[in-house]
């Protein structure tokens, strides 16, 4: 069952929201060819740290993981979709990579990410950030009360389909808050109005994942998830707040 959250509780994520966000354009202008991805991590860790927030990623260990994972930043290179590990791999001129990143602020969680499109990627590869951007929007436009996750993932799976590309299958959204990795269960399609019943007080961490190919998966030694067919893939994050208002997006 979702935990709800207070009014005064989903201010102190947004103010954590806010830290993640400046991180996370940071990342984004530091993206570029030539640079490893294990600098974008070091100064991940360094900004959060600085803000006064802990990594939520770093040590973290996720149900069904054999080891904890060693890094502040997820990221993802091409195919990779996510939890690809930082490492001494130097960013390519056309490169898509995905930076997802959580922090910890005063006892709450905020989850997020972005991809990057490094230099000329061409136009389907762009195509198919815009439409995880899209898909993304389209599910926030419906994390509001009476709504259902089902509703979420319909409009997410629709924005997908329309495009044609594909939902990247069996990796999804989730609840967040005191735990970063929380019920309800976010999928990136679904059924209008099956699902979870959504109510104000309830946080969500939405993240439409989209592949260029198919939308199989397969598992890579360093327990990131890979497109199973070695297409490229896409990915948007986005913590956002249901109230009686609408959703707000504490991650912007």
């Amino acid at each position: 069952m979702a935990t709800l959250r207070t009014a005064r509780e989903i201010e102190v994520m947004a103010e954590g929201g806010a830290i993640l966000a400046d991180v996370l354009r940071a990342l984004e202008r530091e993206a570029k060819p030539g640079v490893a991805t294990i600098e974008l991590d070091r100064l991940a860790r360094t900004m959060i740290v600085e803000a006064g927030a802990k990594p939520a990623f770093l040590h973290y260990r996720p149900a069904g993981a054999k080891k904890a994972y060693p890094y502040t930043l997820c990221a993802s290179v091409n195919d990779v979709v996510v939890h690809g590990q930082p490492s001494a791999y130097k960013i390519r001129e056309g490169d898509l990579v995905k930076l997802d990143l959580g922090l910890k602020h005063q006892g709450l969680y905020l989850d997020a990410a972005i991809t990057v499109a490094v230099g000329d990627i061409g136009r389907r590869a762009t195509k198919l950030i815009e439409t995880t951007k899209a898909a993304l929007a389209a599910g926030i436009k419906e994390a509001k009360p009476g709504k259902t996750t089902g509703d979420i993932g319909h409009a997410i799976q629709k924005a997908i389909e329309k495009a044609g590309f594909a939902v990247v299958e069996g990796l999804t959204g989730h609840g967040i808050g005191e735990v970063l990795h929380d019920d309800p269960t976010v999928f990136n399609m679904g059924r209008r109005g099956q699902g979870d019943d959504l109510e104000a007080g309830m946080v969500l961490a939405i993240e439409p994942m989209v592949a260029m190919g198919g939308g199989a998966i397969r598992q890579l030694l360093d327990e990131s998830y890979g497109t199973g067919d070695g297409s490229l893939a896409a990915h948007f994050e986005h913590t956002v707040a249901i109230t009686a208002k609408g959703p707000r997006i504490l991650t912007k």
